[in-house]
């Protein structure tokens, strides 16, 4: 069953509006806007073929075999994953042996996160906070593995102090790993082809940051099922591989390793081909392009 802890909806200050467009919302509205945009996704999400909470898909089918590798046995740890959504990576902490926690900013998903938590049994405890006031929440409780990515990163407007909450929550000698679609993934995106079925992939988008918040306005989300019902704005940042890792080592973190695969666990382009272990990569004719990298970091 779910343990309920008190709810933190405060906001820490995250710096003036970006890009500073004229009429551009500050950041405190974009975050605003992202949060109204993920309670609305979250319904869609829980109902979706594509979450497979129906018990079509383990939580295991999420991570790449070398993410347990790199973190090792997780039995009586303390795992706080953040950014956790419906919480179904946390439910593999938990299916491990760990004492596992998940924080996130959408008071629906939280609440659909402990409802489903309850359904199957696993101990495992939700949050709700925005993850710059995640040790504010959490008061003074520690982790030896803090762990974030697929498709967190993007919404995060300070790398700096989103690094330093990681920094601030992990013991001495704790683990960050962090599993991110690649900002080349990102920066991808296939124009018209002749043969639609294999859609050239061209550099449509930033891969680095600079311009800004990247505003989206579309009533659907990535899931299968109907329109988002309200909410249907979102914004996104962009942030290169070097200005993660640079955020990291700043905020007092030994890197320990840093990986790159060219395979992600759902399909992104419509000629990606399954692999052995059941996710996609880009059939031979592709080039071999990251699309997903790991980061591993340590505590002194």
């Amino acid at each position: 069953m779910t343990t309920e802890q008190s709810e933190s909806t405060g906001r820490a200050p995250l710096g003036p509006p970006a890009g500073g467009r004229p009429g551009e919302p500050g950041i405190e509205e974009m975050v605003r806007a992202n949060e109204a945009n993920w309670d609305a996704r979250t319904p869609v999400h829980v109902a979706s073929a594509f979450y497979g909470l129906d018990g079509s898909r383990r939580a295991d089918d999420w991570f790449a075999s070398f993410e347990w590798a790199d973190l090792g046995a997780l039995t009586d740890r303390d795992v706080l994953h953040l950014q956790c959504h419906l919480g179904t990576e946390t439910a593999a902490f938990a299916d491990r042996g760990a004492r596992a926690v998940g924080l996130d900013f959408s008071a629906e998903a939280v609440a659909q996160a402990r409802r489903l938590a309850g359904e199957t049994g696993r101990a495992v405890e939700f949050v709700h906070a925005d993850v710059y006031r995640a040790a504010e929440a959490l008061g003074d409780r520690r982790f030896d593995v803090v762990y974030t990515g697929k498709g967190a990163v993007c919404y995060l407007p300070d790398l700096a102090s989103w690094a330093g909450t990681v920094a601030e929550l992990l013991r001495p000698g704790g683990t960050f790993y962090l599993v991110e679609f690649h900002p080349l993934l990102n920066a991808l995106g296939p124009t018209p082809p002749a043969d639609p079925d294999t859609p050239p992939l061209l550099l449509r988008h930033d891969y680095l940051a600079g311009r800004g918040a990247l505003r989206s306005d579309s009533p659907t989300t990535y899931t299968d099922g109907p329109p988002l019902t309200g909410a249907t704005t979102s914004y996104e940042w962009r942030h290169g591989l070097g200005e993660v890792v640079s955020a990291v080592v700043g905020a007092g973190l030994r890197v320990q390793l840093l990986r790159e695969t060219e395979e992600l666990p759902w399909p992104r382009f419509p000629s990606m081909v399954p692999t052995a272990n059941g996710w996609w990569r880009l059939p031979d004719a592709e080039p071999i392009v990251p699309l997903l990298y790991a980061l591993k970091a340590v505590k002194p």
